[in-house]
């Protein structure tokens, strides 16, 4: 591959990412979730399996400590996480969703599913699924993060 064809899948990658993002923050707020942008659904992502500190939480950001502990004071101040004992750490807390963070969640879901509806419309299920697929290959386990 050519340099320049590097670059303009480079370029093709980052102007998507960017679209799916906003799009789908555009989503969220016209579920009515309008107190929230793009670093929460980020940091959401993360939290939503299990719970994480807030020193998982920065790794998984690529953020300092600090900022990620003044994201999730932020999201505790607007009722979507809440901070728990840690199960296997006393010194540690566990930062976790709440039903709004939850409700939050499928929300962003549901607009990351018209976009890719779209996605099908323009380009046709099997090349979305292709898509989807060979991305998976590349970047098999994220972290799903902003790039700052």
């Amino acid at each position: 591959m050519q340099n320049s064809e590097a670059m303009a899948l480079s370029a093709a990658l980052l102007a998507v990412a960017g679209d799916l993002t906003q799009r789908i923050n555009d989503g969220v707020v016209a579920r009515g979730f309008t107190d929230i942008r793009p670093a929460h659904g980020f940091a959401f992502a993360r939290l939503a399996p299990d719970g994480a500190t807030v020193t998982d939480l920065a790794a998984h950001l690529g953020v300092t400590k600090q900022a990620a502990s003044q994201l999730v004071d932020e999201i505790v101040r607007k009722g979507y996480a809440e901070r728990r004992p840690h199960p296997g750490d006393a010194r540690a807390r566990l930062v976790v969703l709440t039903e709004r963070g939850w409700a939050c969640t499928r929300a962003a879901e549901a607009a990351a599913a018209e976009v890719v509806e779209r996605w099908a419309e323009l380009l046709g299920e099997g090349e979305v699924r292709a898509l989807r697929e060979g991305l998976t290959r590349i970047a098999p386990y994220g972290p799903i993060r902003p790039a700052w």
